[in-house]
């Protein structure tokens, strides 16, 4: 008969961190707001009976000081030979460094918290987080032979994984249509927004945004990135028309701005929207204000104070953008494609991403309607309750020993 006083076996745990690195992503974002939360529930749950767990931060930089954990982390701070941050970088660390240390450490599950090209030693059980398959649906991004083959690598790597847990139920629809992987595989587990977005923007954080950016409350708001797939472009060509149809109905006294945030990266095109270029070529820089990237300490109060956050994107696999505004009551206009309508429900109207005449359209309901702003604030701010990190904590710490 086993002794009950035996002491229960440690459970070690790895988790590719690597976005620590980078917290103005989407990815950085969730990687930052997982183990947050991961490491409170820990502490919260310090008495259970179940297995003691050891966590292995794997990374590519020292932990930040700004992120506290607690005593059951330990981090691995490693780089290849080769330096630069590039794809090279990238798939060296997690193909061939990264399942080497794990092995070392011995890791009984290793938790990648994005989709990558890590394969794991037998004996280690990997769940993977698939965000979603971009690159497999919109060829343009693999327009290098190095993105096709980090793309290949990647794919082999989620069907090897034992466990794929999806943010949406599009992705796990995409892994199973393009990727022929089970679907007894896969778990879908949504994922949150950071705390600030559900805190109300605060008068003085919001008179220093208004007055760093020079705004008037009531703008029009988009933005969450300008690559092509977001769809600025659709946005702009869509207030141009709002602009030229209301000097001939006057249906608003005058048209609010047009704000958009995100990093300007021309450079970068056409993979990426060139949003300066295209608002000289309508004549519209008089009433479109570009921000350029904006510090997320400065996000609350930018959606709280517009009418509406307009995100048209071709292609989300969760869309956090969307869950950002509807945390601070900001009316949501998105796409009626992938898994937009999944996130937003009753609490966002849609709109057909190619058709900027229907974006414009679904715009100047909600310019004209207040009670619909009134109705579209409400039903999103209560929409967001229903997304949690400590759900996704918990959902992630059932499928250890599943």
């Amino acid at each position: 008969m086993k002794n009950k006083t035996q002491k229960t076996k440690q459970l070690t745990v790895g988790i590719n961190a690597s976005f620590l690195r980078k917290p103005g992503t989407g990815l950085g974002q969730v990687t930052l707001n997982f183990l947050r939360k991961l490491s409170e529930f820990k502490i919260q749950n310090s008495k259970s009976k179940e297995k003691e767990i050891k966590f292995i931060l794997y990374l590519e930089e020292p932990l930040s000081k700004n992120v506290k954990l607690s005593k059951n982390f330990e981090t691995r701070v490693f780089l290849p030979m080769w330096r630069r941050d590039d794809l090279i970088r990238k798939t060296w660390w997690e193909k061939y460094q990264l399942p080497k240390k794990a092995k070392e450490d011995g890791c009984d599950v290793f938790f990648s918290l994005y989709q990558c090209p890590t394969i794991l030693p037998k004996g280690i059980k990997h769940i993977m987080l698939v965000h979603d398959i971009i690159p497999k649906l919109f060829r343009e991004y693999l327009d290098t032979a190095r993105k096709e083959t980090y793309q290949m690598l990647t794919e082999r790597a989620i069907k090897k994984a034992d466990k794929i847990v999806v943010v949406s139920k599009r992705t796990e629809k995409d892994l199973i249509q393009h990727l022929k992987i089970e679907g007894k595989k896969i778990t879908v587990n949504y994922i949150d927004t950071d705390e600030i977005y559900k805190k109300k923007a605060t008068k003085e954080n919001t008179q220093k945004m208004l007055r760093k950016y020079k705004l008037k409350p009531g703008y029009i708001l988009a933005g969450g990135g300008l690559e092509l797939r977001k769809n600025i472009e659709g946005v702009i060509s869509a207030y141009n028309y709002l602009y030229e149809k209301n000097k001939n109905e006057h249906f608003v006294a005058e048209l609010p701005k047009l704000v958009i945030y995100g990093k300007l990266m021309p450079h970068l095109a056409p993979l990426v929207t060139d949003a300066e270029k295209s608002i000289k070529k309508l004549n519209l820089t008089k009433c479109v204000k570009l921000l350029d990237a904006v510090p997320q300490d400065n996000l609350p109060a930018l959606f709280a104070n517009a009418s509406m956050f307009v995100y048209p994107s071709r292609y989300e696999g969760f869309g956090l953008p969307v869950l950002e505004a509807m945390n601070q009551g900001t009316p949501v206009i998105t796409s009626k494609t992938s898994s937009l309508p999944e996130v937003g429900r009753d609490a966002a109207l849609y709109c057909h991403p190619e058709d900027p005449k229907d974006i414009a359209m679904v715009m100047k309901n909600v310019l004209v309607n207040k009670n619909l702003r009134e109705t579209l604030s409400r039903r999103g701010k209560e929409r967001a309750k229903a997304f949690s990190w400590k759900n996704f904590v918990d959902k992630f710490l059932k499928l250890l020993n599943a």
